[in-house]
């Protein structure tokens, strides 16, 4: 049985524990509400963005000719998995559901024959792929110095992506993050960004109105293609840090419960213990004064 002065020094190291986690509580909520505005605010723009390039795409026949980036390589061999991790821990499962979802893919696709490559986003995460995938890490982008990733850091990531792309590394790239539902729920999402995937009927149903482009589709699409993929990177990030700083907000008010549920364990143990203490003592008091 621990002493007295153990018992003690634990239950100070926790409530300091404690004080802790509840201050990072704190920090976490107060920036959810910032990151979630700012992922909910790029949404429909995202969202009209794929209208518009749905309306296009499905006024135009994809051939060889067309834009690389929706045409594609004409194979589908090599598959490049871009992972956007974040680059602190306390945040519960948020990293490890992403990085799940990526080797769930990862092995789907070598179940067909496939050969898997991987673009890693963030520093968290990458141990786990590197260690199931040592030899496939194709690039690693790093965003240890950037307080929080934003549409310059999407442009870069982009670029990079694009110019593996034409150097014919990859056929087609998937990309892993976590959508931003609530403080409770952030959900692993797979999006295809490269090549851009054909237009849903949603997406391509446009008002009816007869509509004359100047360049011609074709040209438009060109233009706008590298601007859809920037988008589409900028709104996983913002997703990714709402979903990041919900998930810690979320893990650190649990911790912050299970220390006090230990606190109070622990401080019944100690009056337990020292009421022990007391009984033997007196108890020892007592026998020695019979004894005189």
């Amino acid at each position: 049985m621990a002493s007295l002065k153990e018992l003690k020094g634990r239950i100070n190291s926790v409530k300091s524990t404690q004080k802790i986690t509840k201050a990072k509580q704190m920090v976490a909520a107060a920036k959810l509400r910032k990151a979630q505005t700012a992922a909910e605010a790029a949404r429909p723009y995202a969202a009209r963005l794929a209208t518009v390039m749905g309306s296009l795409a499905s006024k135009i026949s994809v051939s060889e000719h067309s834009p690389k980036l929706l045409a594609g390589t004409g194979k589908d061999q090599v598959h490049l998995l871009v992972v956007a991790n974040s680059d602190k821990g306390l945040c519960g499962a948020f990293n490890s559901n992403i990085v799940k979802a990526a080797l769930v893919k990862a092995r789907a696709l070598e179940a067909e024959g496939k050969t898997v490559l991987f673009y890693l986003v963030g520093r968290k995460g990458r141990a786990v792929i590197r260690r199931n995938y040592p030899k496939a890490v194709l690039a690693m982008f790093d965003t240890t110095e950037v307080r929080e990733p934003g549409f310059a850091e999407a442009e870069k990531i982009a670029a990079e992506l694009v110019a593996l792309y034409d150097e014919g590394k990859f056929d087609v790239a998937h990309l892993f993050y976590a959508k931003f539902k609530s403080a409770l729920q952030q959900d692993p999402t797979e999006q295809q960004i490269i090549p851009v995937p054909a237009p849903t009927a949603a997406a391509a149903n446009d008002s009816g109105a007869v509509v004359e482009y100047e360049p011609e589709e074709e040209a438009i699409l060109a233009a706008l293609l590298p601007r859809y993929l920037k988008t589409q990177l900028f709104g996983a990030l913002l997703e990714n840090q709402a979903s990041e700083q919900g998930a810690s907000m979320t893990a650190m008010d649990n911790a912050t419960r299970n220390a006090g549920e230990l606190i109070q364990k622990l401080t019944i143990q100690y009056n337990r213990s020292r009421q022990a203490a007391i009984t033997t003592e007196l108890i020892e008091i007592i026998a020695g004064a019979e004894a005189l």
